[in-house]
Order: C-alpha cells, then structure tokens, then sequence
C-alpha cells in the first residue's frame, strides 16, 4: 500500500496496533486520540484515507463526516465503532462513509479495505443527507454478531436505493419486519408501505388496485415462493409496468430461491433479487440470544411489568435452546416469563421450565450424570438432532465452523478451570501454542478466572 493514512481512535492500543500494521504495509500513519486535531489535519490537506472511531472524548466521528465530505470529498473516510447496532451503520451510510466495521474488528479485512480506499481515493463522493431521524430503540434488529453486521451494512447500503430486494429466512427470523425497517429508513418513509399475498393479486384488476394503494411507496410481497405460478406473471407484469411513480418491490420467503428448480419463475425471481438479504436462524448466531431475550423483556416490563433481567444460568439455558420458531418464539417466551416470574432475575429453574414448554424440538443439551456413551457418540447424535431440525432443508453454509465452535468453547473452559486459569498451564496440556491459546479465548468470549483445580 501507499499513502498517508489518518487514525482516529481514543485506546491507545488500536492507535499502536493499526500504526504498526500500516506502517509494516508501507503507509505512512499519522494518529491520534482527538477528533479536533484529525479535523485540523483534514483541513491541512493531509492523509488519503481516514480511520475514525465514532466515540471520541471530543465529539463524534460520524458528525465530521459532512464536514469532512465538504472540505476533501475526495477524501475516503472508514469508520469503526463499538457501537454494534443498526444506526451506526445507517448513520455512516447516510453521512457517505468510504465503509463502516464493527469493534471488535477483523485487522486483515481492515487492511484489505483500507488498500481499496487508498486505490479509489481522489473519486469525489455525493454530498451527504443527513435528514433522516431515526429512533434506535423503535428498530426491530438486536444483534452484536458478525452475521447480523453484516445484514446491517447490506441493509445500509441498499436502504436509499430503488432496487428490489429479497429477504429470504426462515419463520419467526423477522423478515417482514427487516422489510418495513428498508422502508422506514429510506427516502420513502413517508410513502405507504403495503403488504400484499396472493389473495390481493389473484383477479385481473388486483395489481391496479395494489399500485394504486401503494402510490410510489414501498410493496411487500409476503412469502412469494408460495404463490402460483399465474399470479406470479401477473407480479413480473406489474414490475415492467411504467407508472407515474413505481413502488420499490420487497418480497419475502422462507427458503432460498436462489437455485434451479425453486417455487420462483426464473424471469420474476431476475426481477426480485436486486439485493438479497439472507435473514439468519437464531441458532446461527447463538450470541445474540441473551442480548434478544434482555430486549424483549425489557420490552414486556415497559407494558406495565415489574423489571426482570436473566440469571447467568438462564441465558445459558436459552443460549443452549434450538429456538425452531426463531426470534418470534423467543419474543413470547419472554412476555410470558415477564408476567409469571415474580423475583427481579429469572432463574435456570424458570428458564428450564419455560423452555420445556416451548413447542418444537426439545433442547440441545449435553447429557447429566454418568454415562458410559463415548464423546464422540454423543457429537454425533447431538449434530444429527441439528440436522432433523431442519427437517427437509439443509443447515447453512458454515457447519463446520458453528459444530467446532461448540465443542472448542466447552473443552478450553474444562481445560482452563483444570489448570485454574494458568494459560501456560493449560497450553501444555492442550497441545497447542500458548498464543493460539490466548486468541481462542478472545474468539470465543472465554472469561479466565484463577481459582481452584477441578482435579
């Protein structure tokens, strides 16, 4: 790479870590932790590319940005926050960041993207709309995992534009409502936003009728791979048609339509995918569950209950849970323990008691008490259970990873108490290097306490 590269972050680590890196990728790095001093190397003429953090002890990044975008538009701008929700990531698109990474960030996809803004760097940028207000505690997206950044920034990127999009997952994963957060978030916010299914469309005057209603705002098409193939023509029609003002197409469906031989006509799902949004099961991003159910149930407790928060045990219970009616099932479990518990925090008992009595698949948990099966019986029957979860349709893509994930995570915690948390200790004793070690145990969350052997 070549190039001056800005640093803007308040730890002192980052600033050293992305100073090194940069430096060793043959940039020149110039850092700080104060936005008043990036603003005055902006205005000097300085750096090609700048990396801000959002939170800075004087002020925030993300409300530089048009300020940046007026004096240097040719200056691309890579943001990074802590802050893992939708609206940094809305916020950033709005104020035309170059690109936004969530903390903790990956630091070689960092660099690669870096190299791109550095390539493209002299583009000038569309001047930045900042009118849009949004209330972060009304959207309906909670979650801090890689997968569900990622349908942030694909949402931020997509959000302002006409193409149609569609959202494919599976049920209760809140499709419908990722569609009315596109449109909230959009320049048509202020248009209707209507949702249609195959009853609306099945006479020969129906899509008169829905454009009319929608007048240039925004068409949900709710679950478009089980309508028929005659409404389905009349759909791709409707499309082509050439109107005053054309509504923005959303349509929604629970399998990926992706593939020869899916419920879609080829030439509508052509028409449809503009941008795909792929909706994740909750047992695919399993990190995010005590962070849903803490939502809801501050949620429920709003309506007028007494506040709750989960016990340490209760998250694991419901971290261990399959979830087969995804967020939505969660969403009721979670009213439903709000007016039936009584304490303040819920406890492993209630969310045990709570969980078996959930519809579906019971929950994935490993086996208590003596056993003669052997571990790798017990893996093998607990990832066939995963498969028959998903009845006729295949897992998605990153199996492997998820299965390691979860042997990983309990074998370095065994391994750590055994040692009592003597990572050195437990290094030797796994067979593997004391570093790799240590970056498993911030990959996987791990908390290292020193205490008293298991054995």
């Amino acid at each position: 790479m070549d190039g001056t590269v800005l640093v803007a972050d308040d730890d002192r680590t980052i600033r050293t870590v992305l100073t090194q890196a940069l430096t060793r990728a043959g940039c020149k790095v110039h850092a700080t932790s104060s936005l008043t001093t990036l603003m005055r190397w902006v205005a000097e003429g300085k750096g090609d590319v700048v990396i801000s953090d959002v939170v800075m002890p004087d002020g925030n990044g993300l409300e530089m940005l048009p300020k940046i975008a007026q004096d240097r538009p040719d200056l691309p701008v890579i943001v990074i926050s802590a802050q893992n929700t939708i609206m940094t990531a809305i916020k950033a698109a709005e104020a035309e960041a170059y690109d936004y990474l969530p903390k903790p960030f990956d630091l070689p996809d960092l660099m690669k993207r870096t190299a791109r803004a550095l390539e493209r760097a002299g583009a000038p940028r569309r001047a930045p709309d900042t009118t849009a207000q949004n209330d972060e505690d009304d959207l309906p997206m909670v979650g801090k995992t890689a997968v569900m950044q990622a349908l942030y920034r694909v949402i931020a990127r997509v959000m302002n534009t006409d193409l149609p999009v569609l959202i494919w997952g599976e049920s209760g994963t809140g499709k419908s409502l990722i569609a009315k957060a596109v449109h909230d978030l959009s320049d048509r916010r202020s248009l209707p936003f209507v949702t249609v299914t195959e009853a609306d469309l099945r006479d020969i005057e129906g899509p008169a009728r829905v454009l009319a209603r929608v007048r240039g705002g925004t068409l949900l098409i709710d679950e478009i791979g089980d309508i028929s193939e005659e409404v389905q023509a009349r759909i791709a029609r409707m499309m082509d048609a050439e109107t005053d003002s054309p509504p923005r197409f959303i349509a929604t469906s629970q399998h990926d339509l992706a593939h020869e031989g899916a419920p879609l006509r080829r030439d509508l799902f052509y028409r449809l995918s503009g941008a795909t949004l792929h909706v994740p099961a909750l047992r695919d991003r399993v990190e995010d569950i005590p962070l849903l159910a803490a939502h809801f149930l501050e949620k429920a407790d709003a309506a007028g209950g007494a506040p709750h928060a989960l016990s340490d045990l209760a998250a694991k219970v419901f971290s261990t849970y399959a979830w087969p009616g995804n967020v939505r099932q969660l969403e009721h479990a979670m009213r439903q323990l709000a007016l039936t518990s009584r304490a303040v925090e819920i406890t492993g008992a209630e969310a045990e008691q709570i969980v078996g009595g959930q519809q579906g698949p019971e929950p994935m948990r490993a086996i208590s008490g003596p056993t003669s099966e052997k571990l790798g019986a017990s893996v093998e029957r607990h990832i066939r259970r995963y498969f028959e979860l998903h009845g006729n349709m295949l897992p998605p893509p990153g199996l492997y990873q998820r299965i390691l994930r979860e042997v990983e995570g309990p074998l370095l915690e065994v391994a750590l108490a055994a040692t009592s948390g003597n990572q050195a200790k437990c290094a030797e004793l796994l067979g593997i290097n004391r570093n790799t070690l240590r970056k498993k145990i911030t990959d996987l969350e791990i908390e290292v306490t020193r205490g008293r052997k298991m054995m």
